[in-house]
């Protein structure tokens, strides 16, 4: 189970204090571009038009995901990054951050469905959270992919 002393915090960029967001960055780097080998721009210009949400235990980032806005992306909120800090893994924080997401997102935008672009390993995680496949397997920055749809609430 997640740390009692979790803490949630759910930012527009601006609203990130630069420890924070060197935090973020940091963590999606160590993930995304040196833990899964991928070479890629990782920080691009959906973060200044997304909500960064990060999960604390005491002034370490646990776990962390985006969610852009609609229209930018895709024409539905869309989730993505969605990380856990190697150190924090096997606790349930990524079900506890895609659900405080999701009731964010049905709060921020009432009505929309949410899409994101799987890594195609993590199919039934995402499948637990209401998401269909809506695409065939692609190659994204060489990892397999699956574009999902989650129908609005």
């Amino acid at each position: 189970m997640p740390s009692p002393e979790l803490r949630v915090q759910w930012a527009r960029l601006d609203g990130l204090s630069a420890r924070e967001l060197h935090a973020a960055l940091q963590l999606r780097s160590a993930v995304f571009v040196v833990e899964q080998n991928c070479v890629y721009h990782d920080v691009d210009d959906y973060d200044l038009q997304c909500w960064h949400l990060l999960a604390w235990s005491g002034d370490q980032l646990a776990a962390y995901l985006r969610v852009t806005d609609p229209g930018s992306k895709y024409p539905e909120p869309s989730l993505g990054r969605v990380l856990t800090a190697p150190a924090f893994r096997g606790q349930g924080l990524g079900q506890l951050l895609l659900t405080e997401a999701l009731q964010r997102c049905a709060q921020t935008w009432p009505g929309q469905p949410n899409r994101i672009s799987a890594q195609h390993y993590l199919l039934k995680f995402y499948q637990g959270f209401g998401f269909a496949p809506v695409s065939e397997v692609y190659q994204e920055d060489e990892i397999p992919h699956v574009e999902m749809l989650r129908p609005a609430a």
